[in-house]
């Protein structure tokens, strides 16, 4: 089994660092973007999200059945890294652009833009996530690649925190009262300028990764690839451990997505508190994050060592249960327990970054069980389950903050929220997200394939290979 370089791993971790740069835009700034600055109601926006990402249920399989039918001298996976990294940073520009259209023009621009911006997410980030199957077939080499990875997606995290809020304040020139996030509503283009420079760095992270790479493992039989794109579905449709795994690898990432959603909500409505950092003028709302992404991080560099000596199912179930009752606690922290709330927040993420390098790594091992039950190895079609999966989540979290904020009676133009309104928010970042990991703890009890079976399928397919 070949052993992949450390050049090589940083590479890969390349594409995830500016995938998730964009996706923690997404995910932290979108619906707070679209209300508080953009001038759509909370329930329109929780419409959009879900219905944008219903349009991924068929989207990102197609991708993954285009993917593994590309024949290039790049490989299969990789020239989708070098044909769309430009427009992925262009379209997440179009995103943040406000044009003055009236009511219902903003809303069908939000639409147009988003569905688009998904799209070009989906088109570059399947067959990126295909790569991991196909760069080794070690298991505990996907586990420090899948490790590699997440720990440079929070990195790209990491520095998108850093950035957004001065990048803003600069487009606007240089506004250092208050908190930049909502102090700009006024003059939007602060927001465009910021994500310019980050789609920037994307797009030559996604060079990187694609110039760094390299694709390795072939299918065993070299006649499968002529296999119908009907057959490949009936195979997924029969696969058990993949349906176990996307039922509770969509919780966890819930679980995720509803935090993330109402995090500078929590801050803006219930903290209150107009404190700046000094020597960065960091919000206590930036702070959180940034906290955040850093604890995210070093739930990443445990993920390989401890999954590869106690297992991945059952430090997965581990981490989600510990994640489920400090969300639940995190509710009754009060807006001046400002040390208490940055602490939940470390050991929350920690957890949170834990679990997600093991997803990646599941999904490879699903594959080689596909391949050696019937034969056929579909990369392509089993990693767009788990993007699409990745934006569900985020979808279905978002869009359900969405309408809880209106449910709860939240207005996106008033100077200050009803106490209903702010126990909303504060349900959202606690209650929501535990109810979100016990999902995902009891999805993962049922999933067949543990260390010992992974090895003996990963051994099988390496003789057959060989043979």
């Amino acid at each position: 089994m070949h052993k992949v370089a450390l050049k090589e791993k940083i590479g890969f971790g390349f594409g995830d660092m500016a995938s998730s740069m964009f996706w923690k835009i997404f995910s932290m700034y979108l619906l707070f973007f679209y209300t508080k600055v953009y001038g759509i109601s909370p329930a329109a926006v929780g419409t959009l999200f879900l219905l944008t990402r219903i349009w991924d249920v068929v989207n990102d399989p197609m991708m993954g059945v285009i993917a593994d039918r590309t024949r290039s001298r790049w490989g299969k996976y990789r020239p989708y890294l070098l044909w769309f990294a430009v427009p992925f940073a262009v379209m997440g520009v179009l995103t943040f652009v406000t044009p003055d259209v009236g009511a219902t023009g903003k809303l069908i621009y939000a639409y147009v833009t988003y569905a688009l911006m998904m799209m070009v997410y989906t088109a570059i980030n399947v067959p990126y996530a295909s790569l991991l199957g196909v760069m080794s077939s070690n298991p505990r080499e996907r586990n420090t690649l899948s490790s590699y990875r997440m720990f440079l997606a929070f990195i790209g995290s990491f520095i998108t925190f850093m950035l957004f809020q001065p990048l803003i304040d600069f487009f606007n020139g240089g506004d250092a009262s208050g908190d930049a996030l909502t102090s700009v509503s006024a003059n939007p283009t602060g927001w465009t300028g910021a994500v310019a420079v980050i789609g920037v760095l994307c797009a030559i992270l996604f060079y990187l990764c694609f110039r760094l790479t390299r694709e390795r493992v072939k299918p065993v039989d070299e006649s499968s690839e002529k296999i119908s794109v009907k057959q490949d579905f009936i195979n997924l449709k029969r696969n058990f451990p993949w349906w176990i795994l996307m039922a509770s690898g969509l919780a966890a990432l819930l679980f995720n997505a509803i935090r993330d959603s109402v995090a500078l909500f929590y801050f803006a409505d219930y903290i209150k508190i107009n404190y700046k950092l000094p020597a960065f003028d960091w919000t206590l709302a930036t702070i959180y994050l940034l906290v955040g992404q850093a604890a995210n991080m070093v739930g990443v560099a445990l993920a390989a060592p401890l999954s590869n000596r106690y297992g991945k199912k059952r430090t997965y179930i581990a981490a989600m249960s510990l994640a489920a009752v400090l969300s639940a606690c995190f509710f009754a922290l009060k807006p001046d327990q400002i040390a208490m709330i940055m602490i939940m927040q470390i050991l929350i993420s920690v957890c949170a970054g834990y679990v997600l390098p093991l997803l990646w790594s599941m999904y490879a091992d699903v594959v080689d069980h596909q391949e050696l039950v019937t034969g056929r190895r579909a990369t392509g079609l089993i990693f767009s389950s788990s993007s699409m999966s990745q934006k569900l989540g985020w979808a279905f979290g978002a869009a359900l903050s969405g309408w809880l904020l209106a449910a709860f009676g939240y207005q996106q133009d008033a100077v200050a929220q009803s106490e209903y309104a702010v126990f909303g928010v504060k349900l959202m970042l606690s209650w929501l997200p535990a109810a979100g990991c016990i999902l995902a703890v009891v999805g993962m009890f049922y999933y067949p394939l543990s260390d010992k079976r992974v090895k003996e399928i990963s051994e099988e397919l390496e003789k057959r290979r060989k043979g």
